[in-house]
This record gives structure tokens, sequence and C-alpha cells, in this order.
């Protein structure tokens, strides 16, 4: 009876250890757990009107309000690319120099990837020198540093100084010229087609106030440091002194660039950009019947954006989210941090229209890696989702060996109730002799 009994027990622990070992961890690790995977935070609304902003995008101001003295114009945020306002802006006419931002742009993008330096010195050739037009008044085999060149495309609108740089950089003018029009289809100019490095009249060589602004945008983001010599309101070269064109420069108004441009085709040009209270505004008039005008419709253009818009900055590169959760690692939460920066336009006074939305897991799996994506911010305006902005993990954390404690307890409960079962048959007493 006894040895039966003994048999039946023996079975009873087995199960009982076995229950142990997988219901009791599960049961266990459900009480750790949350709610959903994945959860919107409080969303970040901006009643402070950090930079003024815009109306929708692409959104003209009403002709009653704004007009503009220009065969064609463009407002752009400089920050967020909204256009504020626009007049016939998709309407193709010839560029003048404003193709030169374009030559500097790829001069700039070469520095930057160190296939060329400032100091480098050019050797003119007879085909720079001869071109016609505005000049920076180089001489047949001089040998010209890129810096003077740059400040002379920059300020006085060199174009001997162009076709110089085009040549050193691509070994000829039609080569840099390829070169330029897949950088403008790159960055998203869809009317523009540039035939020389300068702008001086070419058949079929055309572009837009929109494509112009989107221009703008781009070489200021990826080229700041020129705006520095875009701002100069001078040049001297070989004793020729030359004044920069742009005279919006000389009225303390916030206007640091950027280039200006005719021929007889066409009218007068000017692209002009200003910055306020960390606010960038881009204005862009095409095709003014006289050169006194360009720079007053510019002007009127950006006090327009000024005044009536603010731009927000919804999300800060670099700034902290979280921390969030994290399981089976060494470290029990890591911070996230944001991939970019984001703006957002709004009417002067709306500025709460634009709203950051965290979406942050409840909890993560370890191994996580520094710069890894684990979450996101929605940003919004007035509700609806314009860009999504990655969250980063701010550290690494490792994978760590010791077992989550549901697990861990769990194991030891089992192997507790072991040992008891195998102390109770060791220690039973000896069957005795009949």
């Amino acid at each position: 009876m006894k040895r039966q009994f003994k048999k039946h027990l023996s079975i009873f622990s087995l199960i009982l250890l076995l229950t142990t070992l997988v219901v009791v961890p599960e049961t266990l690790s459900k009480t750790v757990k949350k709610k959903p995977t994945t959860q919107p935070t409080q969303t970040q609304s901006f009643k402070k009107q950090v930079e003024p902003l815009q109306t929708p995008q692409g959104q003209p101001a009403p002709s009653s309000v704004l007009q503009c003295d220009a065969q064609s114009a463009v407002l752009m945020d400089g920050l967020t690319g909204e256009i504020l306002y626009e007049q016939n802006s998709n309407l193709q006419i010839p560029p003048a120099s404003f193709v030169k931002l374009l030559t500097l742009y790829l001069a700039l993008d070469a520095i930057r990837a160190g296939q060329l330096k400032m100091e480098d010195r050019v050797t003119v050739s007879e085909k720079a020198w001869r071109t016609q037009g505005s000049k920076m008044f180089i001489k047949v085999g001089d040998r010209v540093k890129v810096e003077d060149l740059i400040k002379g495309i920059a300020i006085a609108s060199g174009n001997d100084a162009c076709i110089a740089l085009a040549e050193h950089l691509a070994g000829s003018e039609e080569v840099f010229v390829s070169k330029m029009n897949e950088k403008a289809k790159a960055i998203g100019m869809k009317n523009s087609q540039f035939k020389n490095s300068h702008g001086m009249p070419a058949e079929g060589q055309l572009t837009t106030a929109l494509d112009m602004a989107i221009l703008s945008k781009r070489y200021i983001e990826d080229h700041p440091e020129a705006l520095a010599i875009h701002s100069t309101t001078e040049f001297e070269f070989n004793g020729i002194r030359q004044g920069n064109r742009n005279v919006l420069l000389q009225k303390n108004i916030g206007v640091d660039g950027l280039k200006t441009g005719h021929i007889e085709e066409s009218g007068y040009h000017l692209v002009a950009t200003a910055k306020r209270n960390g606010q960038r505004m881009i204005a862009v008039v095409m095709g003014c019947d006289k050169v006194k005008k360009r720079a007053p419709e510019a002007q009127k253009l950006l006090e327009y954006g000024f005044k009536n818009f603010s731009t927000v900055e919804a999300v800060k590169k670099g700034a902290s989210f979280g921390p969030v959760k994290v399981k089976r690692g060494k470290l029990n939460q890591v911070g996230l941090i944001a991939s970019e920066n984001c703006f957002v336009t709004t009417p002067r006074g709306k500025e709460h229209l634009a709203t950051a939305v965290p979406q942050l897991p409840e909890v993560v799996t370890a191994p996580i890696q520094k710069g890894q994506v684990l979450a996101k911010v929605l940003v919004q305006k007035e509700g609806k989702t314009i860009q999504e902005v990655n969250l980063h993990a701010s550290s690494d954390v490792e994978k760590s060996l010791i077992p989550p404690w549901p697990y861990l307890l769990g194991g030891i409960l089992g192997l507790t109730l072991l040992c008891a079962i195998g102390l109770f048959f060791f220690r039973k007493p000896p069957r005795k002799k009949l």
C-alpha cells in the first residue's frame, strides 16, 4: 500500500513540477504586460510664435490682397518650402544670371566632397576671357584662386569666372552644363533647362520662379556658408571694384542674398532671401520691365511673408523623447532622440495649429543599437499629418544573460520542488528483510 502511495506521489510531483516550469512564468509575465504595444503620447501644441508661417501649401495669396509687378513671382517659406504667394509661378522665362546659382552650387558641392579647394588655382582660358556680358575681368593665362572666382560670380556676376570654374571642374563647359541639368532634376526643378554656366541668352535655356525658389532653398540648406559671400556688397579684383547689384542688402531688413539677373529677352530678375528672428523667406520676381522695380517688388513679398506667417519648430533635431522600457536588456529603459528638424508654417497668430504627436512603443526588446529607429513623431497641421520624424535610440542596450524575473522565479520554484522530491526518496527508511 505504501509503495503504491509513493508511486502516485511521484507522478503527482512530476506533474506539479512541469506545471510550475511552464504555467507560472507565463502567468507572472502577463501581470507585467501593458495595454497596447504602441500608443501616442500627449500631443505637443505650439502656442508661442517661434517663426512666421504661411497658408496651405501651394495656395497663393488672393490677388486682391497682393499684386506683384512682374511676369512671375513666388514667395516661399525658406524653412518649410511652403508656397505663400505665387503669380504665374510655372511660366518659363530665360533665367539670365540666375543660372549662376546652380554653377555655384556645383562648385561648393565639389569643395565639400574634397574635389576642389578654395586655395586651388584655375588657369583662365581664352573662351572664359572672351565671354560677353558682366565680368570680373580675368585675363587669359591668369591663375586665379577658386575663392576669387566664387566671389566674382556671387558678387560681381562674372560670366568669365563661370566658364573658368566650369572648365576647371569638368574639363569643358559643355560637360559641366550636363551636370548642372542633372543636379536641377535631382532637386526637383521640373521646368528648367540650362545651356550654359552663366546665363547669357541661349535657345531653350529656361526656368520658372517656382524652380528658382526650390533651387534657392536647397542651395541655402546645403551651403549656408555661401550667404556670407552673397551678402557682401562689393568685390575688388585686379584693381577693379564692383558693387553687388542686389540693393536690398543695403536696407538693413535682414536680406543676406541671393542673386540678380537681366537680359533683354526676359527683363530684370531678383531672388532675395531674408532672415528675421529665426525665420527665413525666399522671394523670386522674374521679368520686371525696369531695373528699379525688381527690388521693391521682392521686398514687398518678403514683408508680406514676415508679417502674415509664422514658422513653428515642431520638432528639433536631437530633442529627447521617452524613455521607453526595455525588456531582456542590461538596461531597463532607453532614451529616444529626434533625427531631424521639422518646421511647420501657419498663419500668424495660429501657431497652435501645428502639433507634434510622439508615437512611442510601450516596450522594446534588447539588443538595441544606438541610432536604431524605435519610434516616430507625427507632425501635424490642423490635425493632418504632414511629416513623420524618426526617433532613434540614444544608446546601445545589450541583451541580458539573466532571464526575465517571471521565468527566473518559475525556475527557482521548480528546482526547489525537485529537490524536495529528491530528499523525500533518498531519506525513505530501508526496507526490512523478511
